[in-house]
């Protein structure tokens, strides 16, 4: 054990054998003036310093040699002997900090170790080798002690700190070796792959700069030669100039091709700007298709393609009709703006809105381009992408004229309520300039960058709910509502359009086969109940597959009517109903829209011994919940002006049930069914069967107007309805009601509930009676 100064190292460790410059400043100088004054004569402890902590191992030291730096900076130049453990501190003179330290004695090296040792020498020689150390290399193979061997890797530089305190901390040289080894192992591995990078760096390098000159040298020649590149850019400026194009569409385009001729070839820029200008020359900027101006023409087209929905094709003919005039006129409007027109086709699926699309495009004589936009949530998709994003494209809409090849197509925005909202922006809102007819005749696309005419371009959007369109861009579309087909409309549909259709894909022909009317109808009315005719058509495609399958044993004409047909769909999935869900007192038949059309609804009461209040089921939307409460508080209130005993209500637990109970269900249009069910409950008179009813009511007893009425009475039609109440302000939509419809439904309009109850309720007197009510006070009929 020997008493030593402490000399801290701070950013280096020495180990036994290793001689060291140390910069010398106050702590180290000390050290040094301590270990020349005392006892044991220029001996010192260097230990590592990490974060102001001396670590438990050290090596004795001997000072070589005290004077300054190349640099003129103090130092000593110090040798390292032997390891030592750091003991206590002593006290000792001068400024410098004295401890004991004791002498780690080696053990004898393990048998493995002379293994190690070759292994290391191999493996080190290999990384000289590298840094061109050669004289050091031969240092290396002439070290027999492998104690020496192993401390001299204190002097690598791509050993770490921690690496080196570790290597000064094992005190056998064979965990010393073997630490050694992995490390030079790593090493090697990592220079390995860092040479593979620069390599591959240099030669990409080299191989873009011979590139370079080469294609210099090829313009060079051609140039000589006389000859134009084909892809260069003398050849988009040649394109540019020859084309037709509108004269900011020019300016800009002379802009990129001067930008492309400035740029190299191997720049990435040069293949935006040549993708940018393909895009730009291959769209169709004066190219546009003639209107047919034969409006009896282009009626029989329409007529041809769709049976029904006349107040689409009114429209669409008052719009040929107002182009042909302003063409007959020469009148042009100022700022550019055309008169394109924005419908939007909303209703039901199945009644026709997509193809209806491509029967205008054919009436106007114009081109055709369906846009799908059910779940695009990408503000891009729209209003395309910014040029120097990584795969770019210009927007559906500029995508789409360029699909058309002309700037006046028919675009049908399908699925236009079905856009979302996503992280990359809502493409509801882009486009919101594109269907304003004030706004599109300067559309700009992202992608372009120039101004866009959408001014003559019809836009024809289709949607099944109209709420979930977003308010200001529906204010921008005139709506044109589909409401449904009635069943003689279905039955000519499937007649002229559908058969046809079906008979064709089956491989048949109407020699083969054939569908009578009656058997239509009864498909219509009693396999099938929607508003659209998609389920009709499923059907006819399996009565002929399975007609196919008959013609292949027998050869015999088939025909399909009304006493055959449950031979191929079996028996009828719908029929008639209300009559029997109707027979006792508490259930009610509501009208409502959803979305797959108009749709009979329901609603029954029941109530029960138990804590007085209201259960609500049928998952039930909060303005159902709110309406459902409203016709109790209107019936605890007003009961006794209607005959009714309010205690029934208030003292009993009420149950309100809307089946199915898997389908949400909400819309202020239940309240006068809700009504009627719970003064069928406290009365006991059941609500007449043939009734269907539809509106809204307030607390003081009023029918408010509701909408769907067109959907709603088209459903009752098909459920076997007969009579139907309807607010009284909603009389005016009975205008749009199809004749047959008409005839067929006797529509009461009400302002008030008492006036609903007295008509909807069965006689007292009556019993079962399902006659109609001719006690005082009842309401006039009005048959719409």
């Amino acid at each position: 054990m020997a008493t030593l100064p402490v000399l801290p190292l701070t950013d280096d460790v020495l180990l036994p054998g290793m001689v060291v410059p140390v910069i010398l400043d106050a702590t180290t100088q000390a050290a040094v003036d301590a270990a020349r004054a005392g006892a044991e004569k220029n001996r010192l402890l260097t230990v590592p310093r990490i974060d102001g902590e001396y670590g438990p191992v050290g090596t004795i030291a001997t000072i070589q040699k005290v004077g300054r730096l190349p640099s003129g900076e103090p130092a000593a130049l110090v040798r390292g002997e032997a390891r030592a453990r750091i003991g206590s501190g002593v006290p000792g003179p001068g400024a410098a900090l004295w401890v004991e330290a004791t002498l780690i004695v080696e053990p004898e090296p393990a048998g493995k170790a002379r293994e190690l040792a070759r292994e290391y020498k191999a493996l080190i020689t290999a990384v000289l080798q590298q840094r061109g150390a050669w004289q050091v290399i031969d240092a290396v193979e002439r070290m027999t002690d492998l104690s020496e061997l192993a401390d001299s890797a204190g002097y690598a530089p791509w050993l770490t700190l921690e690496q080196k305190i570790e290597l000064l901390k094992a005190e056998d040289v064979t965990t010393r070796l073997e630490l050694l080894t992995n490390w030079v192992r790593e090493h090697l591995a990592e220079q390995e792959v860092t040479e593979r990078i620069n390599t591959d760096v240099r030669e990409g390098l080299e191989k873009s700069q011979r590139e370079f000159l080469l294609r210099q040298q090829l313009a060079a020649i051609r140039k000589e030669l006389g000859e134009d590149e084909p892809d260069g850019s003398a050849d988009y400026r040649a394109r540019v100039e020859e084309a037709d194009l509108p004269d900011n569409v020019r300016e800009a385009a002379m802009r990129e091709v001067n930008k492309l001729e400035r740029s190299s070839d191997a720049s990435p820029e040069a293949g935006w700007i040549r993708t940018w200008l393909d895009t730009v020359l291959e769209m169709p900027w004066s190219t546009r298709t003639e209107d047919n101006t034969d409006l009896r023409e282009a009626k029989k087209q329409l007529d041809a393609d769709h049976t029904g929905l006349e107040d689409v094709k009114d429209r669409i003919l008052e719009y040929l009709a107002v182009r042909n005039r302003r063409a007959a006129r020469n009148l042009q409007v100022v700022g550019g703006r055309g008169s394109g027109a924005v419908l939007a086709l909303a209703g039901p699926p199945g009644v026709g809105k997509t193809s209806l699309g491509e029967s205008v495009a054919k009436a106007l004589g114009r081109k055709f381009v369906r846009v799908s936009l059910g779940g695009v949530r990408d503000e891009a998709e729209i209003r395309g992408h910014r040029r120097t994003y990584v795969g770019a494209l210009p927007g559906r809409i500029v995508r789409a004229l360029r699909e058309a090849g002309s700037m006046n197509p028919v675009v049908l925005l399908d699925e236009v309520d079905k856009l979302q909202v996503g992280f990359s922006g809502d493409p509801a809102a882009a486009l919101l300039e594109v269907l304003d007819p004030a706004q599109n005749h300067t559309f700009r696309d992202h992608y372009l960058e120039v101004d866009l005419d959408l001014s003559d371009v019809l836009f024809l959007a289709t949607a099944n709910v109209i709420e979930t369109i977003p308010g200001p861009l529906l204010d921008r579309m005139e709506l044109v509502t589909l409401d449904g087909y009635t069943e003689e409309e279905k039955v000519a549909i499937g007649r002229d359009h559908l058969l046809p259709r079906q008979l064709d894909r089956a491989g048949l022909t109407p020699d083969e086969v054939s569908v009578s009317d009656e058997a239509l109808r009864l498909v219509a009315a009693e396999h099938t109940r929607e508003a659209g005719v998609r389920q009709l058509e499923r059907a006819i495609a399996k009565i002929l597959r399975k007609a196919a399958v008959k013609l292949a044993v027998s050869t015999d004409k088939i025909t399909v009517d009304r006493v055959s047909l449950a031979d191929y769909l079996g028996r009828p999935r719908f029929t008639p109903e209300s009559a029997e869900r109707t027979a006792v007192p508490g259930v009610a038949t509501g009208l409502a829209v959803t979305g797959v059309g108009g749709e009979v609804l329901f609603i029954e009461a029941t109530s029960m011994d138990g804590e007085p209040g209201l259960t609500l089921t049928g998952q039930l939307g909060d303005v159902m919940k709110e309406s459902a409460h409203i016709a109790l508080s209107y019936l605890r209130s007003h009961g006794r002006e209607l005959g009714l005993d309010p205690n029934e209500l208030a003292g009993r637990r009420i149950h309100l049930h809307v089946p199915a109970g898997a389908v949400p269900k909400d819309g202020p249009s239940a309240g006068i069914t809700m009504v009627t069910a719970l003064a069928s409950l406290v009365s006991g008179r059941p609500v007449r069967p043939e009734f269907g009813m539809t509106g809204e009511v307030t607390l003081s007893g009023r029918v408010l107007p509701i909408g769907g009425v067109k959907q709603k009475l088209l459903a009752a039609h098909r459920a076997g309805l007969t009579e139907v109440i309807i607010p009284a302000r909603n009389e005016p939509d009975l205008d749009d009601l199809p004749k047959e419809v008409r005839d067929a439904l006797t529509v009461h309009t009400l302002a008030d509930v008492a006036d609903v109850l007295k008509l909807a309720l069965r006689p007292v007197e009556a019993g079962t009676d399902t006659g109609t009510d001719t006690a005082a006070g009842t309401p006039e009929l009005v048959a719409a």
